[in-house]
């Protein structure tokens, strides 16, 4: 995949992650800039969501630990365990927020 088409995909799946957050009642804020996506939590906790252009992934920080998505041409998943990242995305905004919260 081209540099262009990496930062294509990108955006759109940080639009579409925007998107299911706005869709959601989670009580969370969140924030994108210079390829971050920044979502905050009550209480102050976050996920940062980034993009790595020199690998080509999805790096998500969430207060579980560090994770690294790659596109496998239908989806982003995990380069450990293979999850997907709007899955695994819920399952991190879940835990911080103290509530179901559903990203999909």
């Amino acid at each position: 995949m081209t540099e262009t088409e990496f930062n294509q995909l990108v955006d759109a799946t940080f639009l579409k992650i925007e998107a299911a957050l706005d869709a959601s009642d989670a009580d969370l804020d969140y924030e994108t800039a210079g390829g971050i996506l920044s979502l905050e939590f009550e209480g102050g906790s976050k996920i940062i969501i980034n993009r790595q252009g020199p690998t080509q992934e999805i790096w998500v920080a969430a207060k579980s630990g560090g994770y690294h998505y790659r596109w496998d041409g239908a989806a982003w998943r995990n380069t450990r365990d293979g999850s997907e990242l709007f899955q695994s995305l819920s399952t991190y905004a879940s835990q911080q927020a103290g509530e179901d919260v559903k990203l999909s």
